[in-house]
């Protein structure tokens, strides 16, 4: 009776372990940027913030619901990729009102002007949604047909993490342009770095794809190196960034 007990117990724990895991894998992705929204629209102030980040989150989780298609694997994994697509529509939102709240002589910019110098510069959100709804509808067209190539199943697949692993890229450039780290959360890139290290471990310890491990490796790098830019910073006087001028008309989120 006493080992039946032991072997419920360890069962249990092991249950809640997996489930707490999944969990975890599923929201924790979007958590890093609470802080950075939460920064945004109390300041009212977007310089800090690369969207290309957002660019790029859209694209590799797109990439990766349509690499599910072809090889399934775990469930959490999808729905993290689902979650995070409706986060970063949420960050773009936000900061699409708050630039053009706060360049109101800007010329307005459209995903139909079809102009690669403004791309991912749009002036409404709404543009943002249609860039994302042609993008899934060529690939998954393309995925559609090419569903039963494994080749073509793979490099998706590897596109969708190597995208993912490369989001702390266009911070990184943002901040060495910049000279500086204002205006970016610092809670987020340490979120970012403990959430990829889970991820990663979780990767190998659920036998994932290898691509999924190899891309998490080099995303737990690009987070240190951005941390690495907190620190060498903060060493020098920080180079202030341009605070927008609020207009009556604005609209405060």
């Amino acid at each position: 009776m006493e080992e039946e007990v032991i072997e419920w117990l360890a069962a249990s724990v092991h249950r809640l372990v997996s489930w707490g895991a999944s969990t975890a894998m599923i929201f924790g992705g979007v958590v890093p940027y609470i802080p950075q929204y939460r920064d945004i629209r109390r300041t009212q102030n977007a310089e800090g913030f690369s969207t290309y980040v957002c660019l790029m989150l859209l694209v590799a989780n797109i990439l990766r619901i349509l690499f599910w298609f072809g090889r399934h694997f775990e469930s959490p994994l999808l729905w993290q990729s689902i979650i995070m697509i409706v986060t970063m529509l949420l960050m773009l939102k936000l900061c699409t009102e708050v630039r053009v709240a706060s360049d109101i002589n800007t010329k307005r910019r459209s995903f139909s002007d079809f102009d690669v110098t403004f791309f991912w510069h749009w002036s409404r959100f709404l543009d943002y949604i249609q860039c994302v709804l042609a993008f899934t509808g060529v690939t998954g067209y393309l995925t559609y047909l090419f569903l039963d190539s494994v080749l073509y199943v793979e490099t998706l697949g590897f596109l969708a993490v190597f995208t993912e692993a490369m989001l702390g890229v266009p911070q990184l450039y943002r901040n060495y342009q910049n000279n500086s780290t204002e205006g970016m959360s610092i809670k987020m890139v340490l979120m970012w770095t403990s959430g990829d290290t889970f991820k990663t471990v979780y990767f190998v310890l659920n036998q994932a794809p290898f691509q999924f491990t190899i891309c998490g490796l080099l995303q737990v790098f690009v987070d240190i190196t951005i941390l690495l830019q907190v620190y060498l910073y903060s060493r020098y006087p920080q180079k202030p960034l341009p605070h927008p001028i609020h207009a009556s008309s604005a609209k405060v989120l």
